[in-house]
């Protein structure tokens, strides 16, 4: 396979650094690499596969270069105004921000659930919220074998979802300073609070979940709820799954069904102590489920606890995977 003119915008944030390392882990065929990032960051070096690469300042004129593919991770401001230029300029932009997520015209993708999707783009692919992203690839063999009425989430979510200072704030907690991103200590706190909270009394992350778990699985009618949470874990994001389907199930059966699903990995043996950790999680690209039991609070319902890389599966990862699908690797 040829390669690729590829360039990372945020190059230097904790995705952005995590893009260069899954795409010479999973052998992406980059031809020519660039990098961008923010007035702050220019002049700096990052290495891929051996190379010093330098950092440039963004500009509009920075997709003159007939770049292929870009992979971006620099917020949702950023990309409302470049991720627009480059597709313009012929590059097929990758977004890991909230900015195109629930735009009709855009595939919002996870490469497990809905592949089919990729093919649709005008030049920008959304990549999901790392929350929902482990949810999906859970929730998509279900739905497809069973049917799914009603789904309810609780999110136990990892700093490292804030970038480097939700990490800061862990570490400066545990040695005994304040706060300087969340509205409250993160050590020994669980904070119900990820990004701002909105009219209906939601968190904005949450109707994040709500919105593009129906968009992926393309049923708009289906119910769903969210609770998200801040824990002081540095990475890996786990969550509570609840999910009431519409058909019954035979237990055993539901758990083969997720063991055979791609990106998933079973982990379910109570009586060994055996459910998915964060500690397993990291630095992985899985999706580990264990806790299967069957809901007797209503008719055909199940309890999964799902735990993931969250800069991995969770953004860097499943966007190379979106790029392998663009350019038909794999």
């Amino acid at each position: 396979m040829k390669g690729f003119r590829v360039a990372i915008v945020g190059a230097t944030g904790m995705v952005g650094r995590t893009f260069l390392k899954v795409l010479e882990e999973r052998d992406f065929p980059v031809g020519e690499l660039y990098l961008f990032a923010s007035g702050r960051s220019e002049g700096k070096t990052l290495e891929f596969k051996g190379k010093e690469y330098l950092v440039e300042k963004l500009g509009e004129d920075s997709f003159d270069r007939g770049i292929d593919l870009a992979l971006f991770s620099a917020g949702g401001e950023i990309s409302k105004k470049y991720a627009p230029i480059a597709a313009s300029k012929g590059v097929v932009v990758v977004d890991n921000s909230s900015a195109w997520r629930m735009d009709k015209d855009v595939p919002l993708v996870v490469p497990e659930v809905n592949p089919q999707e990729v093919k649709k783009h005008k030049g920008i692919i959304a990549n999901p919220n790392c929350s929902t992203i482990q949810a999906v690839v859970v929730l998509k063999p279900l739905q497809d074998r069973y049917g799914v009425e009603r789904v309810v989430f609780s999110t136990y979510q990892a700093v490292s979802g804030s970038g480097y200072k939700g990490i800061k704030d862990l570490t400066d907690g545990l040695a005994g300073k304040g706060p300087s991103l969340y509205p409250h200590p993160i050590v020994n706190n669980c904070l119900p609070h990820i990004d701002v909270f909105l009219d209906n009394g939601y968190t904005k992350e949450e109707m994040k979940m709500i919105d593009e778990t129906r968009k992926i699985l393309g049923d708009d009618t289906m119910r769903i709820t969210a609770t998200t949470v801040r824990v002081p874990v540095e990475k890996c994001h786990s969550e509570s799954v609840n999910v009431e389907l519409k058909k019954d199930f035979d237990l055993e059966d539901l758990k083969e069904l997720l063991g055979k699903s791609p990106g998933i990995k079973v982990m379910d043996d109570p009586c060994s102590n055996l459910y998915p950790l964060a500690t397993v999680a990291a630095d992985t690209d899985l999706v580990y489920v264990g806790r299967i039991r069957r809901d007797e609070s209503v008719k055909s319902g199940v309890n999964l606890w799902v735990v993931a890389d969250n800069v991995r599966k969770g953004a860097a990862t499943n966007a190379v995977q979106i790029a392998e699908l663009v350019i038909g690797k794999n």
